[in-house]
């Protein structure tokens, strides 16, 4: 094996997981870019490591060579997806990687950039480097849903939050919700963890009916290093219903979606237009535009009819549904107006992925199985 001829049989699973563990540092800060990490092994032994850690800024593979320096000459690299080949605002991954003389290279899995899409791993084999693909592509793809997504699907990869009591209600029947969303039916450590899946996400998504109702802010209040990336802030407003002066377009980080025939906009809001169908505005033809402008995992908090919407179109790849123990009675609002009628005996189906309790809440993360 180049480079690494006193490795067990274990150490190159061992190098390709640290490899996963460290482009997992970049879950909230890389984005648009993917979550990247890298090793360098030689003889055995670990001389250089580095992972993605801000859009615009050194990759992973730039990162382990600094490390290792000189002694990356002949070495063994590992890492979670195939170093690039284009310049963008970084030089080529793979260029470097040939500069520092690594022997081989082995890739969990190949970029789904067109840009890329071989072309890395091609140039590393003309310049005389060894290249394997590791059987953990799988892994590549979990740890990068939204961008696999977005170039294999031109749409983003697109989780649906919601919150429900144990009868699927979502509010108290009749009851008024305060401006800014005080009337909770999770505690706080859900709401906390709502934090964190909004800062990993490239957008957080709404409609106009939660903006109208609840005034949210729909942003990251979490304190996770001296950079907070903000996700755009999205707002399905067919009919330009919401204010100029609503919270969530505090900034210019937000964008509103209104319909090819809607009338003008208030003005200081980044506006789009979309066409219109029978239940609302095109969600396919939004989710292309989200994709088009770099989304890659996209957050959905919104009221049953938006979520209907988004179930009946098949448009939702995971359900993050918060289970609060109470009972609200069946005049409550419905966890989802599906209206679509579906083939199958069982409707849309999916698979639970993991349940965890959140102090008095019950998690589920569920994916959409198409099989």
């Amino acid at each position: 094996m180049n480079g690494a001829t006193m490795q067990t049989a274990a150490e190159p699973a061992a190098a390709m997981q640290r490899a996963f563990e460290l482009a997992a540092r970049g879950l909230y800060t890389t984005d648009p870019n993917p979550r990247v990490g890298c090793v360098l092994m030689r003889e055995g032994r670990v001389i250089g490591e580095g992972w993605h850690e801000r859009a615009g800024e050194a990759h992973a593979e730039v990162h382990a060579l600094r490390a290792a320096g000189a002694a990356a000459a002949g070495a063994t690299a590992y890492v979670t997806l195939e170093p690039c080949s284009h310049t963008g605002r970084t030089p080529p991954c793979a260029d470097a990687l040939i500069a520092a003389g690594v022997a081989r290279v082995v890739c969990a899995s190949v970029d789904p950039n067109p840009r890329v899409a071989g072309a890395g791993l091609r140039r590393l084999e003309a310049a005389g480097i060894a290249v394997t693909m590791a059987p953990c592509e799988a892994e590549a793809r979990r740890l990068n849903p939204g961008f696999f997504s977005r170039f294999e699907r031109q749409r983003p990869f697109v989780r649906l939050k919601l919150a429900m009591s144990l009868d699927a209600r979502t509010a108290a029947a009749g009851a008024a919700q305060p401006k800014g969303g005080a009337r909770w039916i999770t505690d706080a450590a859900s709401r906390a963890d709502v934090q964190t899946w909004r800062a990993r996400s490239s957008a957080v998504l709404t409609g106009a009916g939660t903006v109208v109702a609840d005034d949210p802010r729909l942003d990251v209040r979490l304190n996770y290093g001296a950079w907070v990336r903000q996700p755009l802030r999205v707002v399905l407003d067919a009919d330009c219903r919401c204010s100029a002066a609503a919270t969530v377009f505090k900034d210019a980080q937000a964008l509103r979606f209104a319909a090819l025939d809607a009338g003008e906009p208030p003005g200081g809001v980044r506006t789009e237009r979309l066409p219109r169908t029978a239940r609302g505005l095109d969600l396919a033809a939004a989710m292309r535009r989200l994709a088009a402008l770099d989304i890659n995992e996209l957050w959905v908090e919104c009221g049953p009819r938006l979520a209907g919407s988004l179930l009946d179109e098949d448009l939702v790849d995971e359900l993050i549904l918060y289970v609060a123990p109470h009972l609200l009675g069946a005049d409550a609002p419905p966890l989802a107006a599906l209206t679509a009628a579906n083939p199958t005996a069982l409707g849309l189906r999916f698979a639970f992925l993991e349940h965890r309790l959140i102090d008095q809440d019950l998690r589920l993360i569920l994916s959409r199985r198409r099989s």
